[in-house]
C-alpha cells in the first residue's frame, strides 16, 4: 500500500510538471488543509469522487485520484483527441459545466482537443416553432432546403458561437469553425441507408451530405497554435450549397485526418447494448465485424448506427481508438480518459 505521504508527493509532482503556477498553489493548498486535519480515506466510487462535494475527500483520496490519472496524462501529452459534443450534455446546464471543465483540464495536461458538436435537439425546437415536423431515416435528418438554412443558423451562429464563448471564459484559446470555412468540409449528397428484412436499399433525404474531401490544414493550424477548434457540422458543396452532415460522421472524418489517439462520442446512453430492454446486454468491447452484423440485422438501429458507423469510419482512416460514451455522467470525459476502469463501448 502506497503511504499518505509518498501520494501526496506523487501527486505534487503530477501538479507541478502540467498545471499553471497559480493552479498549483491553490491545489497544494487545500492538500496541505486536509493533511492537518487528518482526514480518514472514504471509500467512494470513481463515479462519486467525480462528482460528490469536495470536502468529503482526505488529502489520500485526492492524491489517489492523482496518482490512477498519471499514466494516462503521461501517455495522451501531445496527443490529439477529438470529442463529438452532442446530446443532453449540450442543453442541461450542470453537464455542459462539467464538459467544459474536462476540455479545460485535458488542455492544461498538454492534450490537443477538437471538438466537433451536433445540435438536433435544438434544430428540431427552432424548426417547431416555424411549425416544420422533423423526420428521421436511420437516424439522419429529412432535409429540405430551407431545414438546412435553419440548421446552419443554429449550428454556426448559435451554439458554436456559445461553445466558444465557454471555453474561452475557462482560459483557453477557442475557436469556431464550420466545415464551410477553409474549406475545410467539402460535402456531397448522402443517401440513407435503410434495411428492411436483410435488404440494403437507398433513400434521398434532401440536403444531407457527407464528406467528399477534409482539408484539415486549418485545423492543424489552429492546434500547432493552442487553440481548441470548436467545428460546425456543415459542409459545402461544389455548387457552393450548403450541407448538414450529422456531428458523428464529421467528428469521425476529422479524427481520421488528425490521425487522433482516440474519438468520443457523447451521447445520451450508456454505450451499445445488444438488446436495449436487456441492461445485462451491454457490450463494452464491440468488434467491427460484429458491428456490421448487428446495424445489418437491426440489432443496433436508430441513432446509434451513425455513432457505430462514425467509430468503424475512423478507425479505418486511422484513429487509433474510438468509443460511444454517456454524456448524461458529469465528467464522463474525464472518466473515460483517466481512470483504470473507463466507461461506454470501445469499437475495435
Amino acid at each position: 500500500m502506497i503511504d499518505e505521504t509518498l501520494k501526496l508527493e506523487m501527486a505534487t509532482e503530477v501538479l507541478k510538471k502540467f498545471l499553471p503556477a497559480e493552479m498549483i498553489d491553490e491545489a497544494l493548498a487545500e492538500v496541505n488543509s486536509e493533511l492537518k486535519k487528518n482526514s480518514a480515506p472514504t471509500k467512494i466510487s470513481a463515479e462519486e469522487k467525480i462528482s460528490a462535494p469536495t470536502k468529503i475527500f482526505s488529502a489520500s483520496d485526492r492524491a489517489s485520484v492523482l496518482v490512477e490519472a498519471l499514466p494516462y496524462i503521461q501517455e495522451f501529452h501531445g496527443k490529439t483527441i477529438v470529442i463529438k459534443y452532442g446530446g443532453n450534455a449540450m442543453v442541461n446546464d450542470e453537464l455542459k459545466a462539467s464538459v467544459m471543465q474536462d476540455v479545460a483540464l485535458m488542455k492544461f495536461v498538454g492534450i490537443n482537443v477538437v471538438i466537433v458538436h451536433g445540435g438536433g435537439p435544438e434544430i428540431t425546437d427552432f424548426l417547431k416553432k416555424l411549425g416544420k415536423e422533423t423526420s428521421f431515416v436511420s437516424g439522419l435528418r429529412v432535409t429540405d432546403e430551407e431545414t438546412v438554412e435553419i440548421a446552419e443558423m443554429v449550428l454556426d451562429g448559435k451554439i458554436n458561437s456559445e461553445i466558444v464563448t465557454l471555453l474561452n471564459r475557462r482560459g483557453l484559446r477557442a475557436v469556431g469553425l464550420s466545415g464551410k470555412d477553409a474549406d475545410l468540409i467539402q460535402a456531397e449528397k448522402k443517401l440513407a441507408t435503410v434495411y428492411e428484412a436483410g435488404e440494403k436499399t437507398k433513400v434521398d433525404i434532401g440536403y444531407v451530405g457527407k464528406a467528399k474531401q477534409v482539408n484539415i490544414q486549418i485545423v492543424n493550424d489552429l492546434i500547432g497554435q493552442g487553440y481548441v477548434p470548436v467545428i460546425a457540422p456543415i459542409g459545402v458543396g461544389e455548387d457552393g450549397k450548403s450541407y448538414n452532415i450529422n456531428a458523428d460522421y464529421v467528428a469521425a472524418d476529422i479524427a481520421g485526418a488528425l490521425k487522433a489517439e482516440k474519438l468520443l462520442l457523447l451521447t445520451d446512453t450508456e454505450g451499445v447494448y445488444k438488446n436495449f430492454e436487456d441492461k445485462t446486454s451491454f457490450i463494452s468491447t464491440l468488434k467491427a465485424d460484429d458491428a456490421r452484423k448487428f446495424i445489418k440485422e437491426g440489432i443496433i438501429g436508430g441513432g446509434m448506427i451513425p455513432k457505430v458507423e462514425a467509430c468503424l469510419r475512423a478507425l479505418d482512416r486511422g484513429t487509433n481508438k474510438a468509443y460511444i460514451i454517456d454524456g448524461r455522467l458529469p465528467h464522463s470525459i474525464i472518466l473515460e480518459l483517466f481512470t483504470n476502469s473507463g466507461i461506454g463501448t470501445e469499437v475495435e
